[in-house]
C-alpha cells in the first residue's frame, strides 16, 4: 500500500472552492467581513470559465434604452427560464446587478461608453432592452481581472493547482475539505467553518464542449457526496454558436456579440433559415420580405432584435434542425455572417477577439467571409440547492454560487445573466458563509480516519493492476453524452444511457495508473472521472423523469411543455449510495411579482 502523508493542514474561516467570478467575489466578500478567506483553484488563479463570458454583463442600467429597469429583466429571466427559476434568485439578480457592474467600476473595470461617458449596453438574446455592459468582446476577462486585483489588495490567500478530492463532514456539518497539489500529489487538508462551492459547470462530460479541462463537475458532485440537493440537472444549455472547424478548436465559444452587433445566422442555401424558427407566440401573420419580418419581430416582442437572438434554446435547436435536414456548412454547422452587415473597422473594433480567433485558429476573415458554427455544451442550469439570500446549501456550512448552484436560470440562462449572477451570487454567499463562521466560536475538529480513508481510495488506482485505461473511459463517457443525452433526447436513448452511465461508472471505479505521483495526467483524469460519471449520471436520471420540452431540455418524445412540470424542481439526492430524483414544488411567487406575468 503507498505510503499517505497529509504535508499540510489549514485553518480558515471561510474556504472557496473554485477561483472564477463567483468564488473570487465570494472571497472579497468574505474577506471584506473580516473573516480568514481561503480560495482555492483547480488551475491557475482566475484561469476560469467567467472569461469565456464574451459579450458583456447584463445588468438594468438604462444607458441605451432609460426604460428599462429590473422588473423589466426580472421577468426577462423568468420568461427565458420558462418559469422555473427560483422567483427569489431571480428577483436579487435584476435588483442587484446594476449595483455590482458599478462597483466593478470604481474598482478598476474599463466598460466600453456612450457618447456621453456612461456604460455602453449592447441586445442580446431574451431580453428585451439592450443591457449588457461590455468590454469590446472581452467582458468576462476584465472582470476577472478587476476581481483578482481587488482580491489580491486584501490579502485573500490563494492556493493554485489544487484539486479537492471531498468535502469533509462531521455531524451532518461541512467542516472543510481534502485536496492535493497537482504538481506533487501531495495531499493537503482545509479545515473551514463555511465552505463556498463556486466550481463552475460540467462541460467535459460532453465531447463538443466550449467548456476547458476543469469543468468535471467536481463541486455538483462534492455538494452530492457530501449530503446537499441538486436541482434542475435537467437542464443544460447548448450554446448556439460554437467554432466547428478546425477539429482542433471544435466547441470554442463564439459570443452572442457577434448577431448582437448584427450578426446572422444562414443555411448552406444563403437563406436567413431563423425566420422559420421563431415560436408560434411570436410568428408574423403576413410578412413578405426579412426587413418586414424583422419590423414586426421588434414591434411584437418589444424587443429590439431579429429571430437571430432569439434565446439560446431555441436557437440552438434551430441550428440542429437545419444540419439535420441536410442544410448545413461543409463542416457541419451553419453560418454566422456579419462581414454582408458590418463594415471591416466596426467588427474589428467591436469584436476583437473573435477577430482574432477565427484568423488566427480557422484562417477566416471574419470581416470578408462567414464563420461557420454550431451548438456546444456550453453551461449548466442545474446545480446545488440555495436560499436565495445567503448561498447556504442543505447541508449546514456548505455555500454554493455561480454556475455550480442552481435555481437562478431555470431552464434556460439568458446570454449576459452568467456574469451578473456570479457577482450577485458569489457576494451574497461570501456574506452568507462569513456570517455562519462568525456564529462559530471554535475551528471544527478534522476526523483522521476520514481523511485517511479518503487518501487511500484516490491512491487506489497506483495499486491495482489490470484496471480500465482512464482516457478510454473518458472517450466513452463523452460519446455517451453526447449521442444520447445531448440537444434533443428521448425516452429510450435517456433509458439506454442510463445503462450505459452505470457501466462507465464501474470501469472509472476500478481505473488504473501508472507512474508516480507527480505530474501525473493519468491520475488526475482518473479523480475527475468520479465527478464526470456521478453528474453525468444526474443528468440523464432526471432527464428520464421530467417528461415534457422546456427551456435546455427538449425531448422528442414529449415535444410540449406540460404545466403540472413546470411547477416542480427534480431533485436529487445520494442516499446510501444510490442517485434518487423527486419532484418537488417551486417555490410560489408572491402576488406583487406575479402581476408582472398579466400583460
Amino acid at each position: 500500500m503507498t505510503t499517505i502523508t497529509v504535508d499540510e493542514v489549514h485553518d480558515l474561516d471561510v474556504l472557496v472552492i473554485g477561483a472564477g467570478g463567483a468564488g473570487i467575489r465570494a472571497a472579497i466578500a468574505a474577506k471584506s467581513e473580516g473573516a480568514s478567506t481561503g480560495l482555492v483553484c483547480k488551475s491557475l488563479f482566475g484561469k476560469a470559465h467567467t472569461v469565456m463570458a464574451e459579450g458583456g454583463i447584463a445588468a438594468s442600467m438604462g444607458n441605451v434604452y432609460p426604460e428599462d429597469n429590473w422588473r423589466v429583466h426580472f421577468r426577462d429571466t423568468m420568461r427565458g427560464g420558462k418559469m422555473l427559476n427560483n422567483w427569489r434568485m431571480a428577483q436579487l439578480h435584476a435588483q442587484e446587478a446594476p449595483d455590482r457592474v458599478r462597483e466593478l467600476e470604481e474598482w478598476g473595470a474599463l466598460f466600453d461608453r456612450t457618447p456621453d461617458g456612461r456604460i455602453l449596453q449592447r441586445d442580446f438574446g431574451g431580453h428585451r432592452y439592450a443591457r449588457l455592459a461590455h468590454v469590446g468582446d472581452r467582458t468576462g476577462l476584465e472582470l476577472i481581472r478587476t476581481l483578482q486585483n481587488k482580491a489580491t489588495s486584501l490579502d485573500v490567500r490563494v492556493f493554485m493547482e489544487c484539486t479537492i478530492l471531498r468535502l469533509l463532514t462531521d455531524a451532518n456539518r461541512v467542516v472543510g475539505a481534502l485536496g492535493y497539489w497537482r504538481e506533487s500529489g501531495k495531499f493537503v487538508v482545509f479545515r473551514a467553518k463555511a465552505t463556498v462551492l463556486a466550481t463552475g459547470g460540467v462541460g467535459k462530460a460532453y465531447k463538443i464542449t466550449s467548456n476547458s479541462w476543469e469543468y468535471t463537475g467536481d463541486g455538483h458532485s462534492l455538494a452530492l457526496w457530501a449530503g446537499a440537493d441538486l436541482i434542475d440537472m435537467e437542464f443544460l444549455q447548448f450554446h448556439p454558436t460554437g467554432m466547428v472547424w478546425p477539429p482542433s478548436v471544435r466547441g470554442l465559444l463564439v459570443t452572442e456579440g457577434v448577431r448582437g452587433d448584427g450578426g446572422v445566422l444562414k443555411n448552406s442555401d444563403g437563406k436567413r433559415f431563423m425566420f422559420d424558427y421563431v415560436p408560434e407566440m411570436f410568428r408574423a401573420e403576413t410578412a413578405d420580405t426579412e426587413e418586414e419580418a424583422d419590423r414586426w419581430y421588434t414591434d411584437k416582442v418589444g424587443a429590439r432584435r431579429t429571430p437571430d437572438l432569439l434565446p439560446r434554446d431555441e436557437v440552438a435547436r434551430a441550428i440542429n434542425s437545419e444540419i439535420k435536414a441536410g442544410r448545413g456548412s461543409p463542416h457541419g454547422g451553419v453560418f454566422l455572417d456579419i462581414a454582408s452587415r458590418r463594415d471591416p473597422e466596426y467588427i474589428k473594433r467591436r469584436l476583437p477577439s473573435m477577430y482574432h480567433q477565427f484568423k488566427q485558429l480557422a484562417g477566416v476573415d471574419i470581416t470578408t467571409e462567414p464563420m461557420e458554427v454550431g451548438p456546444t455544451c456550453h453551461y449548466m442550469m442545474g446545480g446545488v440547492r440555495v436560499d436565495p439570500d445567503t448561498g447556504a446549501s442543505s447541508l449546514p456550512g456548505l455555500f454554493a454560487a455561480g454556475e455550480v448552484a442552481g435555481g437562478m436560470h431555470g431552464s434556460n440562462r439568458l446570454g449576459g445573466n452568467s456574469l451578473s449572477d456570479l457577482v450577485v451570487f458569489g457576494r451574497r454567499a461570501g456574506l452568507g458563509a462569513a456570517a455562519a463562521a462568525a456564529a462559530m466560536s471554535d475551528m471544527p475538529s478534522i476526523d483522521p480516519a476520514q481523511v485517511d480513508s479518503l487518501a487511500r481510495e484516490a491512491l487506489s488506482v497506483f495499486d491495482r493492476s489490470g484496471g480500465t485505461n482512464p482516457y478510454e473511459v473518458h472517450r466513452k463517457l463523452q460519446e455517451c453524452m453526447q449521442s444520447l443525452v445531448g440537444i434533443v433526447r428521448t425516452g429510450d436513448e435517456l433509458e439506454e444511457a442510463q445503462g450505459r452511465l452505470e457501466e462507465i461508472q464501474r470501469e472509472a471505479s476500478v481505473a488504473s495508473v501508472e507512474g508516480h505521483l507527480q505530474y501525473n495526467p493519468g491520475w488526475h483524469l482518473a479523480m475527475d472521472l468520479r465527478s464526470m460519471t456521478t453528474v453525468a449520471r444526474c443528468i440523464a436520471m432526471a432527464a428520464l423523469v421530467r417528461k415534457e420540452s422546456r427551456g435546455g431540455h427538449t425531448r422528442d418524445d414529449y415535444p410540449q411543455p406540460d404545466p403540472e412540470l413546470g411547477k416542480v424542481n427534480m431533485v436529487v439526492r445520494y442516499n446510501d449510495g444510490e442517485l434518487t430524483v423527486t419532484p418537488e414544488p417551486l417555490p410560489v411567487m408572491p402576488d406583487d411579482l406575479a402581476e408582472l406575468f398579466k400583460s
